[in-house]
């Protein structure tokens, strides 16, 4: 019997026959249940654990080890925890926690370990590579500078703060203000920006402590837009345990940077970071843990700073590869002083700011000027926009500070009129229809049309029409189609000129034929 245990020491069902009698031959590699509850185990024995490494019951669940104390073990369970009772057997398995990574996970849903929940059932584990799911983040030597853009779609986002490929740039804003918009129509982008599968960016969607049905809508919107096939969901919902939504970010992260390692490129969006330091809060207070400011644990900064420095852009020598983040982070009352939203902050490479109040009065995306930055993506801005949009910033400043003065019903002059009526038009082209991400070419030539006066004239209640307009004859005439797309190779600053003038003209031409109908 015992030869045949020691065989099969890390097999539950042989452990189940184990008898009262002679499991105390075996307390010095398997571990004894002292006590369970509220998601957490508590052990004696397993002289030769290690953290984070993961356990097994009798009863087949899995835990992993968290607190390795000085008379105790303290593991948290993934699962639910009432069919664990005091004197059952916890099996080492030797193993930290680790995932299976590899193209058979596009277009499915897993948890927070790695396990479908898609009901498609597993897939082919011989064709996969296991990484560990915490991995030291790479080096100065391993990295090299943001150098390629990473384009949303979304025009206020490339224009003003552009993101490039291996940045860590923060969405933050209070709850119901368009965050989650703003990472599904990078993923949509990213489909539509690739011409094939070698060119692809891979996304990774992590949902913390959402509705089950919150995760399949976006998995229908994300379906609905075709962009599913190259999308990866690590689902924690709220009725999972705070174990899987704690580690569900650094599974997602794991699976990044397998396609990092390999030379590809991936996007992760982590939806969102202030439910994941609840969850880590939780388990540290169940663990008793010192509880510090907000009664989260002393090391609630590190949880996110040794996620979000594995964000990089690798060396060519390393493959050349690539993983960028969008953190999401939720305010309360846009309170960006909070003590999750000030830790983030600190780690990453700049924030795009979403405000409640410009949500309510239509702005869409509702990002504030003001509070959003960029620190390092201007680097990796394509050219032409980085010329075009140069002035944009300062022009929409200039705007907010007049609109507040005219509000007291004070006379202007004609340049504070000239320049308040610009940043209206400004304001109405960067709203944007939620996932319907833009191409880099119908950016430059609207915002180049907006910036450069073409629609000063133009009603600014007409100015969504004027675009939609636009479009349509930049995608219904070849000569224009040609020389937006060769103005992104060769810029000759006249041909922009040419095309919005030509545009111009068309619109107020077929303006005063409607209008004299109308009359008529």
């Amino acid at each position: 019997m015992q030869d045949r245990i020691l065989e099969n020491k890390n097999n539950p069902r042989v452990v189940k026959k184990l008898t009262k009698t002679n499991r105390e031959n075996y307390v010095g590699y398997y571990g004894e249940v002292l006590k369970a509850g509220d998601g957490i185990v508590r052990l004696w024995g397993l002289p030769k654990a290690m953290s984070s490494e993961i356990v097994v019951f009798e009863n087949g669940f899995a835990g992993m080890i968290l607190n390795l104390e000085k008379d105790q073990i303290a593991t948290v369970l993934f699962e639910r925890d009432w069919t664990i009772g005091e004197g059952d057997l916890a099996i080492p398995t030797g193993k930290l926690a680790q995932v299976d990574c590899g193209d058979q996970l596009l277009g499915r849903v897993i948890n927070g370990i790695g396990t479908p929940v898609d009901g498609y059932g597993l897939w082919d584990k011989k064709a996969m590579v296991s990484y560990l799911v915490e991995r030291k983040a790479p080096g100065i030597i391993e990295r090299q500078s943001v150098r390629e853009s990473l384009l949303t779609g979304v025009k206020a986002i490339d224009a003003l703060f552009p993101i490039g490929r291996g940045q860590r740039e923060l969405i933050i804003g209070d709850r119901q203000t368009g965050k989650t918009a703003i990472a599904i129509d990078s993923i949509i982008n990213q489909h539509k920006l690739a011409t094939n599968k070698e060119q692809r960016i891979i996304s990774i969607y992590v949902a913390i402590g959402q509705k089950r049905s919150t995760v399949a809508q976006l998995v229908a919107t994300l379906k609905k837009n075709n962009a599913f096939s190259h999308t990866i969901v690590v689902a924690a919902t709220a009725s999972d345990s705070a174990a899987l939504q704690y580690l569900a970010p650094y599974t997602a992260c794991a699976i990044g940077e397998y396609y990092r390692d390999t030379g590809k490129h991936a996007l992760i969006i982590y939806d969102d970071l202030t439910k994941h330091a609840t969850a880590y809060r939780q388990l540290s207070l169940l663990l008793r843990r010192p509880p510090g400011r907000e009664a989260y644990p002393g090391d609630v900064f590190y949880i996110h700073s040794r996620l979000l420095e594995r964000a990089a852009k690798m060396s060519n020598a390393y493959g050349n590869g690539s993983l960028s983040a969008l953190p999401v982070i939720e305010t309360q009352a846009g309170d960006v002083s909070g003590y999750i939203p000030t830790n983030v902050i600190s780690i990453t490479d700049g924030q795009i700011f979403l405000e409640a109040e410009l949500f309510n009065k239509g702005v869409r995306p509702a990002i504030n000027v003001g509070l959003s930055v960029s620190r390092i993506g201007s680097a990796a801005q394509h050219k032409l926009m980085k010329y075009i949009s140069g002035s944009l910033k300062l022009e929409l400043a200039q705007y907010r500070e007049i609109a507040e003065f005219e509000r007291f019903g004070s006379d202007l002059d004609e340049a504070s009129r000239q320049l308040l009526n610009r940043g209206q038009h400004i304001v109405a082209i960067l709203n944007q229809t939620q996932y319907k991400p833009m191409s880099l070419s119908h950016q430059i030539c609207i915002i180049f049309a907006a910036v450069r006066g073409y629609l000063d004239n133009i009603p600014v209640n007409e100015v969504s029409d004027f675009e939609e307009f636009l479009y349509s004859q930049i995608n219904t005439q070849p000569l224009l189609n040609n020389i937006i797309t060769n103005v992104l190779t060769d810029f000759q600053e006249s041909s922009l000129h040419y095309v919005c003038k030509y545009i111009v003209t068309k619109w107020n031409v077929g303006q005063h034929s409607l209008n004299t109908k109308t009359k008529h």
